[in-house]
């Protein structure tokens, strides 16, 4: 009747385990996730234990469910997961956001000298660059290189300016030059319908994925060509929709 008899290592394993249930059901009945992360880190130092000092029920109970440790944190911490998770996904939209509205901020002064040429009818050709490069039309015209402001646009297309005859290229927050020279669209239905500051702004968004905005001065309407198309009578909170679109 030997084997009846327990050893001392026999007496700390069902001791381990009876505090390990026990504390298991004061997990239970807590709702704080915090304790029922202690209680994890407990199994995990008991398990450690167990199989340091050879304590075969305990290694063995704690080793039939070690895999499953990471599952049971995921679907315990879910809440606070998916809080984080969501805290990420904000911290991304209002990053989107912010960005948006930087460009909208710098758009601002384009689309009010824009709008005030349009009222007093002044003729003018802005090409905003995109990731084809506009260097070969720079380097011919007058360079700039200024910051985008409303007063400087107005006065660069003032029919008094030596500089209202061309068009204007913005590269990024910059004016980079003004008077510049574009190649002219040679398409039948346009050469028959628009003028020579039309089929320049058409005619550089044939050769590149740049933007056009014309400002006619027969009427004062707004077009913006992109891609070898042109829009006309285009209305100015469309404008900043197309060029922020445009600079995605």
């Amino acid at each position: 009747m030997g084997f009846l008899i327990p050893r001392f290592k026999d007496v700390v394993d069902i001791f381990l385990i009876a505090f390990l249930i026990y504390q298991s059901l004061l997990i239970v009945r807590k709702s704080g996730g915090y304790q029922v992360l202690w209680g994890l880190l407990f199994i995990m130092l008991l398990y450690f234990l167990a199989v340091v000092f050879d304590l075969k029920v305990v290694s063995s109970l704690l080793s039939a469910i070690r895999n499953f440790w990471i599952i049971a944190v995921v679907i315990l911490f879910q809440p606070e997961l998916r809080s984080i998770l969501e805290r990420m996904n904000l911290s991304r939209e209002l990053g989107k956001a912010f960005k948006k509205r930087e460009k909208s901020s710098l758009y601002t002064p384009l689309i009010d000298a824009v709008s005030t040429m349009s009222f007093r009818k002044t003729g003018a050709l802005i090409v905003l660059e995109n990731k084809r490069k506009l260097q070969e039309y720079i380097h011919s015209s007058e360079l700039i290189d200024s910051a985008i402001s409303m007063r400087l646009i107005l006065t660069i297309f003032n029919p008094k300016s030596v500089l209202h005859d061309g068009a204007i290229i913005i590269r990024g927050e910059r004016i980079m030059a003004a008077k510049v020279v574009l190649p002219l669209s040679r398409k039948p239905d346009y050469v028959h319908k628009f003028g020579t500051r039309h089929l320049a702004g058409i005619g550089i968004t044939e050769l590149s994925d740049a933007t056009a905005i014309i400002v006619s001065e027969q009427n004062g309407q707004v077009s913006v060509a992109q891609a070898g198309s042109i829009k006309t009578d285009v209305a100015f909170e469309e404008l900043m929709q197309i060029l922020t679109d445009a600079s995605k």
